[in-house]
């Protein structure tokens, strides 16, 4: 017995003195943790400082009621239910039940709300009994950041992301520069898999990463987005891009990439203006001209004789859209009406026994190899060789030289035409102006020259006349305006659908389809003096409703340089004219006009595009958080009302 006591006697003070430490640093490990506070990303802003994407601090609040001393709680507890009432809705009487039951069943961790936004958790660290604390108000903020885009889901695949689907667009380029550095905060095991923090006042504080200043101009994408979206929609289109490009600069002020779901509804699905690599048809005939004409082996004045629009190469058959053909016309006019007999009989004539003269030009021209942007996810060029004799056949020079047999992206090609409009110098595009650490600029990007030179100033002059006239006479004089003047080239391109198995199980061959097409319109403006390029590809338009480059396509650049004219004017120039959708016009005649006032009492934006409305409300000193996308339907602070800048006004969008 003695010795068992002695043993007993031995254990306790072994565990005391010689294990005490252990297991007294044990116990605080399950009882208080360490945890991280994640730190906010840097922002993604526009070229004129609307914010394009921001890290945005979200709370879940709870309450540990049994910390609320029972005097303080019934004294308080009612005044409570009535600031929640007012934050949240429900009733006071909801929240008193709330309370009342938490307190008598001692809830530690009483939910009161989630994704509760700053200014609001704010508000809530004020309320009766919160405004006590963690101790002795019981009250319980978990801090989380969520990615916010302001102006929705406009843009979003070249804004892009980094999270859980990976990195893409301009937040996954800069993933490292924007990623700030994680704060620290202890939290202390108040029941199974809960944690109340210790304090208030975190061990270390978050920094928030830096920031990305892009080229892009809200007005235009605003402008972009909604002329692309409503001709998609029309034409029940499968996708379609649309970009606009500043010459001079190669900055991309606009681009807008939409997809169609199996609901006919349109998002962001893909960057198709990078990533998607396809035939471009008759826009790539601008290539074939110029080559042509830089060689001096024809001149615009050059007559081919189109025959009666159909022409065989090697037992091949290409035709002319116009039924019976055009007959002989000028190398010029070949360009304007797209003729495709017409220019290919031109590119064989001169290249058939040297190709590669050809082909050297293309490459002159940016499309042998990928641009090289910081955005991942760049679709690959593809051009013929005459080397490759696997894929190189006898039709090889004349397929591309009407578009077909090379495959291109709709950013090369708006490259070379930018290159047109812009003398002949090739610039890189780019989406990033610059880098900075709060208020200082760290990396400035400056213009890239790819090609100081692509062709003859000769050249060139003829080139935008012939480019010019396909809208004054051409295949897009369908959006002709004697008020301003545009340049470019339409294209239509049949889609080849390679081999594969039908419903029934059979094999078919590779081909050409008849039902569906790609529709594209690629060119710049003002005509005479160059400020923007722009290029429009729409996939699979309802082929009932219409196919042609110049009826699906073409009016989409006609609308967007309209729009930039009439909201952003090009060298003072004030321009009118009638377009199709007539309450677009008038919508941005009524925000041109009320911008232009004055002001000194609130607008009313009731009815106005969301960003139309951002941009008025803060061009007149307002601040201006919005929620939801579309049209606003509610404004906090209504029209007539004195203005005060620098006040913040609430618009709801639906």
């Amino acid at each position: 017995m003695t010795l068992f006591l002695l043993a007993i006697i031995f254990r306790v003070v072994n565990i005391q003195y010689a294990q005490g430490a252990k297991y007294k640093k044990l116990a605080t490990e399950l009882t208080i943790k360490q945890d991280t506070i994640k730190a906010n990303k840097g922002n993604v802003y526009a070229a004129d400082g609307n914010l394009l994407a921001t890290s945005m601090s979200k709370y879940t609040i709870r309450m540990d009621v049994v910390a609320v001393n029972s005097n303080v709680f019934e004294n308080n507890f009612m005044a409570l239910s009535e600031e929640l009432f007012q934050m949240f809705g429900n009733s006071p009487e909801y929240y008193q039940n709330k309370l009342r039951k938490a307190k008598k069943r001692r809830n530690r961790y009483l939910l009161i709300a989630r994704n509760v936004g700053y200014n609001d958790y704010l508000k809530m660290k004020k309320f009766p009994i919160f405004k006590l604390g963690v101790y002795r108000g019981g009250f319980i903020a978990e801090h989380k950041t969520v990615r916010a885009h302001p102006i929705g889901k406009i843009a979003e695949r070249t804004i892009g992301y980094d999270d859980f689907r990976g990195e893409a667009g301009i937040e996954g380029a800069f993933a490292d520069f924007m990623e700030g550095e994680n704060g620290l905060r202890w939290k202390q095991k108040i029941a199974k898999n809960q944690w109340k923090p210790i304090s208030d006042v975190n061990e270390k504080e978050p920094i928030d990463g830096h920031d990305v200043i892009t080229t892009i101009d809200v007005n235009i994408q605003d402008i972009t987005h909604h002329a692309l979206l409503r001709q998609l929609e029309y034409f029940e289109a499968d996708h379609g891009c649309a970009v606009v490009m500043e010459t001079a600069t190669g900055e991309i002020k606009a681009i807008s990439n939409l997809g169609r779901t199996s609901k006919g509804k349109y998002f962001e699905k893909r960057n198709y203006a990078l990533w998607e690599s396809h035939e471009p048809g008759s826009t790539f005939k601008l290539a074939s001209l110029m080559a042509a004409l830089d060689d001096k082996v024809i001149d615009t004045s050059t007559v081919v004789d189109t025959e009666k629009g159909k022409v065989y190469i090697y037992n091949r058959k290409v035709e002319d859209s116009k039924r019976g053909g055009y007959g002989k016309i000028s190398a010029a006019r070949v360009f304007e009406v797209s003729s495709n007999v017409g220019i290919v009989k031109l590119i064989r004539e001169h290249y058939d026994q040297n190709p590669g003269k050809f082909i050297s030009k293309l490459e002159k021209y940016g499309f042998k190899k990928p641009i090289g942007f910081q955005i991942k996810g760049e679709g690959l060029p593809y051009i013929p060789n005459p080397k490759d004799k696997k894929r190189w056949s006898k039709i090889s020079l004349a397929w591309m030289s009407w578009g077909y047999g090379v495959s291109v992206t709709p950013m090369q090609t708006l490259m070379f035409y930018n290159a047109v409009a812009n003398n002949g110098v090739m610039v890189k595009p780019r989406f990033v102006k610059e880098l900075r650490r709060q208020d200082k600029i760290e990396k400035i990007f400056q213009t890239e020259i790819v090609n100081s030179k692509i062709a003859s100033d000769q050249t060139l002059k003829k080139i935008r006349k012939v480019m010019e006239n396909v809208v004054i006479r051409g295949t897009a004089k369908n959006i002709y305006s004697s008020n301003f003047s545009m340049a470019g080239k339409t294209g239509t391109a049949k889609k080849y659908i390679p081999r594969h198995k039908n419903e029934k199980g059979e094999t078919i061959s590779g081909h050409y389809s008849t039902k569906r097409y790609v529709a594209s319109f690629a060119g710049f403006f003002p005509a005479e003096a160059p400020k923007y390029s722009c290029i429009v590809v729409v996939h699979d338009p309802n082929k009932k409703k219409g196919y042609y480059g110049a009826t699906v396509a073409a009016p989409i650049f006609k609308e967007i340089a309209q729009k930039i004219y009439t909201t952003t004017p090009i060298d003072n120039q004030s321009v009118k004219d009638k377009v199709e959708f007539e309450s677009i016009v008038n919508q941005y005649k009524k925000y041109t006009k009320v911008i232009n006032k004055e002001h000194t009492y609130i607008p009313n934006v009731q009815g106005m595009s969301g960003m139309d409305a951002v941009s008025l409300l803060e061009n007149i000193g307002l601040k201006v958080k919005i929620i939801g996308v579309g049209k606003v339907k509610y404004q906090s602070i209504k029209k007539g009302e004195t203005l005060v800048k620098g006040t913040t006004i609430i618009l709801k969008l639906s």
